[in-house]
């Protein structure tokens, strides 16, 4: 009896029963047995910084700035220190894609000028933290580092300071207490400096050490509001023992994933003088918004 016909034919129903079989559940089911709805481990993107590198910091500010900012760099007479004078010193570094430096100094016959300026380049390794977030939290704690005052409330009245006010009513007091002890009006004070002394010729301004309460509140160290996404400014002033009053402006602001921070100190060569606030964060602020410019650029 012929059977080879019957076999194909058999193993072709089981085949289709099996199919049927397998693919007859609604079409849901994986192979795996995995959940449908489990499509893995799920990555989110973020953003990248806008800055993959960094400029070169000794060559971002022109002459005519280094002119302003060191005014005896054009009095040195020797021509190669000159230019070795407006080149600076590049600051240390072992990632130049991520930090890079470059510092000034320059001696004249009335101060020492220093400057240094410094780019960081933020990279977060979080892959759910963007690198301008992670630029942002970094310069939080240069903020919280730089400890900026309050703002001094103003009297808007009168226009006057809250505790310059307290203070005038200090002096005054002071000056009720003297009279009535028969003391010698103020001037007699000034009368016990040395004949030779500064504070015996010099204005006020130039012989007493500035403090937060004789500094104008809109020179005080604070928050700026129109340099890069966020910025702050803080001025200090110290001295050394009997060394003139050294000033140190700081500059610091973030654009995107990149930090930038200037530092500009002047050192009088006089005992007794202290540089001008507002001249010297002036000059800083201007160098900081050409920069600003020239990473937006």
């Amino acid at each position: 009896m012929q059977r080879k016909a019957y076999v194909p034919g058999t193993a072709a129903l089981l085949a289709a029963l099996l199919a049927g079989c397998t693919g007859g559940s609604g079409g849901d089911a994986t192979s795996d047995g995995s959940n449908p709805e489990d499509t893995g481990t799920t990555v989110t993107d973020v953003e990248p910084g806008r800055y993959r590198t960094l400029p070169e910091p000794c060559g971002v500010v022109s002459r005519d700035t280094l002119d302003t900012l060191l005014p005896g760099i054009r009095e040195i007479p020797d021509e190669v220190q000159r230019e070795q004078a407006y080149e600076g010193e590049a600051t240390l570094t072992y990632d130049t894609d991520r930090k890079v430096g470059c510092r000034w100094k320059v001696e004249s016959a009335t101060a020492t000028d220093h400057l240094l300026i410094d780019f960081e380049r933020v990279v977060s390794y979080d892959t759910a933290v963007s690198d301008d977030s992670e630029a942002e939290a970094l310069f939080a704690t240069k903020v919280t580092a730089a400890d900026l005052p309050e703002p001094i409330a103003t009297d808007t009245e009168t226009g006057t300071e809250t505790s310059a006010e307290a203070a005038d009513a200090d002096a005054d007091a002071d000056a009720d207490a003297d009279s009535s002890q028969g003391a010698s009006p103020s001037p007699s004070k000034s009368a016990k400096a040395p004949s030779g002394s500064p504070s015996a010729h010099s204005s006020p301004s130039a012989s007493a050490s500035p403090s937060a309460s004789s500094t104008p509140t809109a020179l005080q160290p604070r928050l700026l509001d129109d340099l890069g996404d966020e910025a702050f400014v803080d001025d200090e002033l110290g001295s050394s023992g009997s060394t003139a009053e050294r000033r140190t402006v700081t500059v610091a602001f973030r654009t995107s994933n990149v930090i930038v921070t200037i530092e500009y100190e002047e050192q009088p060569a006089t005992i007794g003088t202290a540089p001008d606030s507002q001249e010297m964060q002036d000059r800083a602020r201007k160098l900081a918004s050409r920069l600003a410019d020239s990473l937006s650029g």
